[in-house]
């Protein structure tokens, strides 16, 4: 199999598998048990995944009543919840996934500042006088700009209300800790493969004793919530994930992350970084060069052997401007001109500086065409 040898700064859409995760994974695959099984195989298979959904609830602080629902990624996990809670009213922010933006068709939109904080005035008068079932969906962080949501103050917002929050919380896992009772969410999404675990497997945390309808029918997996064949060594490799979190990992970004939009902003004084006044996760920096295309900037980067992206990885290569940052208020230049670097566990300095190299002889190259100094 060939070296994948390219500086990896894309993160945010997947980060590579860790090895003791790879390792376990692999030990599991050989093994032979289905959980619906009743032999001894079987019962192996099950005690694996429950202790799995153990190592989870640990994770995310969930309560006894609390239920874990393992899915086939943070895409079903975030349907199963809004359109599994079957609520009449859903009320989404306009910085969500697609996955959530393109999961039920009439749902409203919560406007964003110009920070990319949600605006909770506007949440608050959305939900003011509500007399339906209503479910809001918000984000923890968000995948594009890294920028941390207030979750505690808009549960306290929808609880007032009478309504139910589901936090979609795949960038928020392994950056911030994590934790549902104190969030106040009563539907929280995970996804392995952006924490160091395999793609393909996710979960949907439901709390509250909240009820929520499968989407999936046909057996009785998951608690009759999400019938199919357990993926075992995912599930086990998801959960290994969690255990090999690091915060400290996490504080190194912060300062790999900000030598990158120090050093960009020097060398381009028009970059425009989004975000920067509002709080962030460590690891990612979204930011644009008016006049460079996306396009343009990937396609430079990528001959020099770097990857990174214009934002969510949803839209299978596609380069098209950010519904994000069109929330936030950019102009369709900006959003048009956006790059996004988002480091992970195997970041190492050197990478930093290969990218802030190889940037700088992009830019060197095309100032003169944009206009710039």
């Amino acid at each position: 199999m060939e070296t994948f040898t390219a500086t990896y700064l894309d993160h945010n859409a997947t980060t590579p598998v860790k090895p003791a995760v790879a390792s376990l994974m692999l030990e599991t695959l050989g093994f032979p048990g289905n959980a619906s099984s009743i032999h001894k195989a079987g019962r192996e298979a099950r005690r694996r995944i429950e202790e799995a959904r153990q190592t989870i609830a640990t994770f995310v602080n969930a309560g006894p009543r609390d239920v874990i629902v393992f899915t086939g990624g943070a895409t079903e996990a975030n349907n199963l919840a809004l359109r599994g809670s079957g609520m009449a009213r859903i009320v989404v922010s306009a910085i969500e996934h697609p996955s959530v933006l393109q999961s039920v068709d009439n749902k409203e939109i919560i406007p964003v500042l110009p920070s990319g904080l949600v605006d909770l005035e506007a949440l608050d008068r959305m939900l003011t006088g509500n007399t339906e079932q209503t479910l809001v969906s918000i984000m923890l962080v968000n995948n594009e700009t890294g920028v941390i949501q207030p979750l505690e103050e808009i549960s306290k917002i929808t609880r007032r209300h009478g309504a139910l929050l589901h936090t979609d919380a795949v960038q928020a896992a392994g950056r911030v800790p994590l934790d549902i009772q104190k969030l106040g969410a009563d539907f929280l999404t995970l996804s392995a493969h952006k924490m160091g675990g395999p793609q393909g497997v996710g979960c949907l945390v439901v709390a509250n004793c909240v009820t929520v309808a499968p989407l999936l029918r046909g057996g009785n997996q998951e608690k009759s919530l999400r019938a199919g064949t357990e993926n075992l060594a995912g599930i086990c490799g998801f959960a290994k994930a969690a255990t090999l979190v690091d915060f400290d990992t996490d504080h190194k970004h912060a300062v790999l992350r900000d030598k990158i939009e120090a050093e960009l902003k020097a060398i381009a004084p028009s970059l425009k970084i989004f975000g920067f006044e509002a709080p962030r996760v460590h690891n990612t920096s979204m930011f644009s060069l008016p006049g460079a295309s996306s396009e343009m900037q990937l396609i430079a980067l990528d001959l020099a052997g770097i990857c990174v992206s214009n934002g969510s990885a949803c839209s299978s290569g596609t380069v098209k401007p950010s519904h994000v940052l069109k929330a936030m208020g950019a102009s369709d230049a900006e959003a048009a001109a956006s790059l996004r670097v988002s480091l992970g566990w195997n970041t190492s300095p050197q990478d930093v500086d290969y990218f802030i190299v190889k940037w700088s002889e992009m830019y060197n190259r095309i100032k003169s065409r944009i206009g710039a100094a």
